[in-house]
């Protein structure tokens, strides 16, 4: 039985992803990027199985569970560790009879990770509503498709593409937030050693 602890953070990535005031960028190397991420609260789940070893034979391990099923855990790793009366136990030290129980608690964290991209540049060429040509901190001109209601800085204001000119210098954000669930896994086994054999009775002398 398994008692080392899973802290895998292989956490699932809804397909789910928030767009707010997008900017299609094409050129990724001329754009700044920011990302941040934020975590709700995080929702516990325990479950605690009970059973008794049966049999030991080499790292393989059976076990007779509370509900009377018969389960094989094979290749046990050395490393799988019991606590029994407070010390530390490996598979061999395992015997016929001591009773086991695995608790499992696993941790499910909402989070979300916001991209924040900005990019900045002089209108060289506008069409709008569907592209504009931007001139770039490095003097190259780049094309920029532009989505549905996308909304552009220029000297503190808001415009869309229809208020460009060109000689404008503009700035533009895309943000894009992916909702994650990290799923956290943890288990604990303890165990108790079998009751000791009952002693003989005690055979009485004859008397003369």
């Amino acid at each position: 039985m398994n008692s080392t602890k899973g802290r895998g953070q292989v956490g699932r990535m809804l397909a789910v992803g928030v767009m707010c005031s997008a900017f299609a960028i094409s050129m990724s190397a001329q754009v700044k990027t920011e990302t941040s991420t934020t975590g709700g609260q995080s929702a516990h789940e325990v479950s605690v199985e009970r059973g008794e070893v049966v049999l030991v034979r080499g790292n393989d391990l059976v076990v007779k569970m509370q509900d009377g099923a018969i389960r094989h855990f094979p290749n046990v790793p050395e490393s799988a560790r019991v606590t029994v009366e407070g010390r530390q136990l490996g598979i061999h030290d395992l015997t016929p009879g001591m009773k086991l129980e695995r608790t499992i608690t696993v941790t499910t964290t909402p989070k979300t990770v916001t991209t924040v991209q900005t990019v900045t540049g002089k209108v060289w060429h506008i069409a709008p509503p569907s592209s504009v040509i931007l001139t770039l901190e490095d003097g190259t001109n780049q094309q920029f498709q532009i989505p549905k209601d996308q909304k552009f800085n220029v000297d503190g204001r808001e415009t869309d593409a229809w208020g460009l000119k060109k000689g404008m210098k503009v700035s533009a954000t895309k943000i894009v937030e992916v909702p994650e669930v990290h799923v956290q896994r943890e288990q604990r086994v303890a165990g108790t050693m079998p009751p000791p054999p009952p002693l003989p009775p005690l055979r009485r002398r004859p008397t003369d």
